[in-house]
């Protein structure tokens, strides 16, 4: 991220950070190279509002909603995906910057920057608006210092974007010095070490080993852990004993990123296209069989971050990326880029920005209605959408609206120029 005013006003074709555009100073890779990463990010955020705002939580198509708990859907690879493109592109970042001339310290202060930046971030989106605007328990007549200091109380710590800051920050520190091979015997220590603590690590307050709940999100290690560290009143809200971001779980997460910056690393050398191309499919497509096989004895499991979850779909990310080099590299296929490409320019606001304006119209501004005060985001829904649609066709039709709507709110940031520098 850059220092002072996050906004930037000059032009960047392509962004090779995980979440910002390039420095124009930096010596640029290959265009067809950073399009296909920024194609690949574009569908990965606009996935994620597509699948983050629906009309009615309680009508939405199967594989828009992540799975009850084992097993995936494809919303569960948007999370992974977008983890794994910050591996790729924090490698190449980091490297145009030892090419500029930056020594360790600079690129360990910028590594610890972008971190810090990126956890604030995901705490302003957590906090905002600064208040609890419900109703508060043992408390009819709450003031607004009240609701502030309730608000600060009962403020989750952890979350996406605080996900992404700690995997980022010890992903990079991890592969600032040694070889390949140093790296990816850590990242197997790590995944291979997980496992071992949630399923053979007995759960201190109930000495039961997490092999034998695996079924029982809050039995598990890594919900004591959150219990223990983070306290209750600062988990996921909608489960309160455990996080699906939580601080244990996060140690695998690091592991996604890693792969990630493996394959930048790949698509980055002088290998031919082919043989950079067959890589990634053949990677990706070993990825996918071990992910699978693993899952037999520790399931594929977002909100453990499993890592039979990390590998699965680590392959599934390879394998895509791949496709989408293939599709604009090879066969030249690139008048379908551009809606994606702008997505995936300036990722950040998109993420914020739509993170804040659903709480806005859902939860903030409230509507008179004949039946008493209603959401925004409640009454356009049905108003527009369910008189005239499906119950599940209505949902679909308003998230497709939002997605819709920021597109054309990215598009006139990316006329002018204007990205949030990550």
């Amino acid at each position: 991220m850059a220092t002072g005013a996050p906004l930037q006003s000059r032009h960047y074709p392509h962004v090779i950070p995980g979440t910002g555009p390039a420095s124009a100073a930096a010596p640029a890779a290959p265009r067809e190279r950073l399009l296909a990463l920024d194609v690949f990010r574009g569908v990965t955020v606009a996935g994620m509002l597509l699948v983050n705002n629906p009309g009615d939580w309680d009508h939405i198509f199967p594989p828009l909603e992540h799975a009850a708990w084992h097993g995936w859907t494809p919303t569960d690879l948007i999370f992974p995906f977008f983890l794994f493109i910050v591996g790729v592109t924090s490698h190449l970042s980091l490297t145009q910057r030892r090419l500029r001339g930056d020594g360790e310290g600079a690129v360990v202060r910028q590594v610890l920057r972008r971190g810090a930046l990126i956890f604030l971030f995901g705490l302003f989106l957590a906090w905002f608006p600064g208040f609890w605007w419900s109703a508060i328990a043992d408390d009819p007549d709450p003031s607004f210092i009240d609701r502030v200091l309730y608000r600060l109380d009962h403020l989750r710590i952890m979350g996406v974007l605080q996900r992404i800051a700690v995997a980022y920050v010890i992903g990079a520190l991890i592969t600032l010095r040694g070889s390949w091979r140093q790296h990816l015997m850590i990242l197997v220590t790590i995944l291979l070490g997980y496992w071992a603590l949630m399923t053979l690590v007995p759960v201190p307050d109930t000495g039961v080993p997490g092999s034998q709940v695996l079924d029982t999100p809050d039995a598990l290690l890594s919900a004591w852990f959150d219990r223990t560290i983070l306290t209750t009143n600062h988990l996921w809200a909608s489960a309160k004993t455990w996080d699906p971001e939580g601080l244990l779980s996060t140690l695998p997460a690091v592991g996604t990123m890693m792969l990630g910056q493996f394959t930048g690393r790949w698509i980055d050398s002088r290998a031919p296209l082919a043989e950079r191309l067959n890589g990634l499919f053949a990677a990706g497509a070993l990825l996918l069989v071990l992910g699978l096989v693993w899952h037999w004895v520790f399931p594929i499991n977002k909100s453990l971050w499993t890592s039979s979850y990390v590998v699965f779909t680590g392959g599934m990310a390879l394998v895509t990326l791949a496709t989408c080099m293939w599709m604009i590299d090879v066969q030249g296929w690139r008048g379908w880029t551009k809606f994606f490409v702008i997505y995936g320019t300036n990722p950040m606001i998109a993420f914020l920005g739509s993170g804040l304006m659903a709480r806005l119209t859902v939860s903030l501004i409230k509507i008179p209605t004949a039946d008493g005060p209603d959401s925004l985001q409640s009454v356009v829904y049905h108003t527009v959408y369910t008189p005239i649609l499906q119950p599940r066709v209505a949902s679909l039709g308003y998230a497709v609206t939002f997605v819709m709507l920021w597109f054309m709110i990215l598009w006139a940031l990316w006329r002018r120029n204007i990205f949030l520098k990550v």
